[in-house]
């Protein structure tokens, strides 16, 4: 299988399954001399970790990672940087009855016909299981980011939106949501404890803020921030739809309102709104770069569904097992990560390319 590596200068591959005994991952790229130690990961780790809440899958995954190379005395060598992490909580039983059968919204199906092969416990190498390798990268993407602060929050879930009139990132850390809506994050709490106890389950939006990233990051045509971005956030599991700055509501403005404009302030460029979400052109502009992305419900649910089976015959399905009533809650320090490793990946080829270039909006002198 082909295809486990994204990134360029800091590039990550990802390994394992979800039943198997181990998932790990390999970030190439990172320059040498930085501090990172196992304590620098754990606590991203612990935001993504299953089983913490009610409204989470219920299998008890410590998460706990370890470093294998590429760091020495405390200090990243410049070579691979091997992570693993060992799975303790499989219970490959409760697959056994769909074993011959391919479950709507999964990509048991596909997998089948791409490979002709497929694991059926918790999805294999489909399995949401493989996003803890993608933070655990995050984790080093930050050390290299220095400066650069990333956060994602819930802003819906099911049809229920928060309002952005009462967001306070404080209140993220303070629900099992990351909602920054502590009025929203009631309401969900009532909203997802019937969805869950009905074996059912929804989608959710999450939106991603990056401050301090400098300008000049990305490159025109087919090297744009933006697209890859959007592609890395497209990579995640149950993912149908990304979006930078306003995205699909851009398409209501005018052309007067939806342009960022800009004046000079002490020497600098700065902009009076940011529509574009901090990209222009595919290249950042200095300003906090804004994504957001939405995932579908978790096609995993109690509720007999039509499907066929590896015979050929139409056949009925009920999913049992451990599932995420709404797999959207997990996906926010997901989303972080992979946001992270693009930008890291992308400073190191802006430096590369040119490592002269101001690391504020300064104007270069004619």
């Amino acid at each position: 299988m082909s295809h486990n590596s994204f990134g360029h200068l800091f590039r990550v591959t990802t390994w394992g399954e979800s039943h198997g005994p181990a998932i790990g991952g390999v970030v190439d790229g990172c320059p040498p001399g930085i501090a990172l130690a196992e304590a620098d990961i754990q606590p991203w780790l612990d935001r993504r970790r299953p089983g913490q809440s009610k409204f989470t899958t219920q299998r008890q995954e410590p998460d706990q990672v370890r470093i294998l190379s590429g760091v020495f005395e405390g200090r990243t060598t410049g070579t691979p940087i091997a992570l693993v992490i060992d799975n303790v909580d499989q219970r490959s039983r409760d697959y056994g009855e769909i074993a011959q059968r391919f479950r709507p919204g999964h990509a048991d199906l596909t997998y089948a016909l791409k490979y002709g092969i497929r694991d059926h416990r918790g999805g294999g190498r489909s399995s949401a299981r493989e996003t803890a390798m993608r933070v655990a990268a995050g984790a080093v993407a930050r050390k290299v980011l220095e400066g650069v602060a990333i956060r994602g929050a819930l802003v819906q879930i099911g049809p229920h939106r928060i309002d952005h009139a009462r967001w306070d990132w404080a209140q993220v850390f303070e629900n099992p949501f990351f909602c920054p809506d502590p009025v929203a994050a009631a309401q969900w709490e009532e909203y997802l404890s019937a969805v869950r106890k009905a074996g059912s389950s929804c989608g959710a939006v999450i939106e991603l803020v990056a401050e301090g990233v400098p300008p000049g990051l990305g490159a025109p045509i087919y090297g744009k921030l933006d697209a890859d971005i959007a592609g890395a956030l497209m990579s995640i599991n149950a993912v149908k739809g990304v979006e930078i700055g306003d995205g699909f509501a851009a398409a209501a403005l005018t052309g007067e309102a939806n342009a960022d404009e800009m004046t000079m302030r002490d020497g600098l460029v700065t902009f009076a709104s940011n529509h574009a979400g901090g990209i222009l052109g595919g290249i950042s502009t200095s300003q906090p770069i804004v994504a957001r992305f939405a995932v579908k419900p978790t096609s995993s649910i109690l509720a007999p569904r039509q499907t066929v089976d590896t015979k050929g015959q139409d056949v009925e399905i009920v999913t049992r097992g451990r599932h995420d009533p709404c797999v959207g809650i997990r996906a926010v320090p997901v989303g972080e990560a992979m946001l992270a490793c693009v930008l890291a990946d992308h400073l190191l080829r802006h430096r590369a390319q040119n490592p002269n270039a101001p690391t504020e909006p300064r104007l270069p002198r004619n």
